[in-house]
């Protein structure tokens, strides 16, 4: 996918209702008060010897990079917020809301704006679960907001 096409799911993400119950989307996964698309997915790594897992995440950090930079065009510089104090709050314990809870656990930071339509939380972020895993570049609108 191109980067516009990526601002088009953003677009479609603002505008749709939020789902009642947790569960897949056509664009990834979905639940009460928010969306996670699935913008681009790589290849996992598991017969690699680092280099291009590390290409791909310079990659993935690049695309994340330059629809950040789009998407300020729209709503000013994003808030870089990191999530791994929630992390850390929920593995002590604490519930923390979706979507916030899981992005923490695979999404060491975010770029973050309040859209000014429907006063919805956007959030870019690059995902990886483990380090043979691909990586994924995320999209989340949310009216939920940061814990």
């Amino acid at each position: 996918m191109t980067l516009a096409q990526h601002l088009a799911t953003i677009d479609l993400l603002c505008s749709w209702e939020f789902p009642v119950e947790h569960g897949r989307s056509g664009t990834g996964t979905g639940g009460p008060g928010y969306h996670i698309a699935e913008l681009a997915t790589s290849d996992d790594f598991w017969e690699d010897d680092g280099t291009r897992r590390q290409e791909t995440e310079d990659r993935f950090d690049a695309d994340r990079d330059g629809l950040s930079e789009l998407l300020s065009g729209r709503w000013g510089s994003p808030q870089r917020f990191s999530l791994a104090s929630l992390f850390a709050r929920s593995a002590d314990g604490e519930d923390i809301p979706e979507p916030w809870s899981s992005l923490s656990s695979h999404v060491p930071d975010v770029h973050l704006w309040q859209e000014g339509t429907h006063g919805r939380w956007v959030a870019l972020g690059v995902s990886q679960w483990d380090g043979e895993l691909p990586f994924q570049l995320l999209a989340v609108v949310t009216d939920i907001d940061v814990p």
